[in-house]
């Protein structure tokens, strides 16, 4: 079956008794299949046993179905639209202070919680599509320099990001835990910038 084959199942579910649950459970399952591009709604819907028309009202985009999804407290285009017009140069501040406000913000908590849960739950690789297919796609394109580089480098900012948020949200470690955005931004950006723009992984 290819990713956007259709599992054979159309039709509405009868009444909406448990339909939303149902689509967020199909769309947890397909987007950790096949990652945010490939997964379809026609797929989603089918593998609720709804129409697509169902999955749009009560979600609207792909993207806020994979919000919804993840249970994340921000939706990804706050992310994505402060980043997208930032100069190359100073992508790398940017994305720290953008990303660690969030983290720090009242919708904090929130976000750490949805990280813990994806990474606990069954389906991990939900975690991966997020940072990969959703938030840092872009990113990617812009910085894909020598052709072909653009993966290796956002999977390194990936990894470097992943570690500020454990060390500084779940585990608490000090003094990092407490560290002005400030003087975590001239001690983390610089290395996220040299992943962006420096010499090729």
């Amino acid at each position: 079956m290819t990713a956007v084959d259709s599992p054979g199942r159309t039709g509405r579910r009868p009444g909406n008794s448990g339909a939303r649950t149902a689509i967020l459970t199909a769309a947890r399952s397909r987007f950790a299949e096949v990652g945010f591009d490939k997964a379809s709604i026609r797929f989603i819907a089918a593998s609720a046993g709804v129409d697509p028309a169902l999955v749009h009202h009560y979600f609207g985009t792909k993207r806020e179905l994979f919000v919804a999804a993840v249970d994340l407290p921000v939706d990804p285009a706050v992310v994505i639209g402060a980043l997208d017009a930032v100069p190359l140069d100073q992508l790398g501040e940017q994305l720290l202070r953008t990303v660690v406000g969030i983290w720090d913000s009242p919708l904090g908590e929130g976000a750490v919680a949805a990280f813990r849960s994806i990474v606990s739950g069954d389906e991990p690789t939900l975690l991966r599509t997020f940072l990969i297919d959703v938030v840092l796609k872009n990113i990617r394109d812009r910085v894909d320099s020598p052709q072909g580089s653009g993966s290796a480098r956002v999977a390194l900012v990936a990894s470097q990001m992943l570690g500020v948020l454990i060390a500084r949200k779940v585990i608490g470690i000090e003094p990092l835990a407490s560290m002005p955005i400030d003087a975590l931004a001239a001690a983390v950006a610089p290395t996220l910038q040299r992943y962006l723009t420096g010499p090729t992984p």
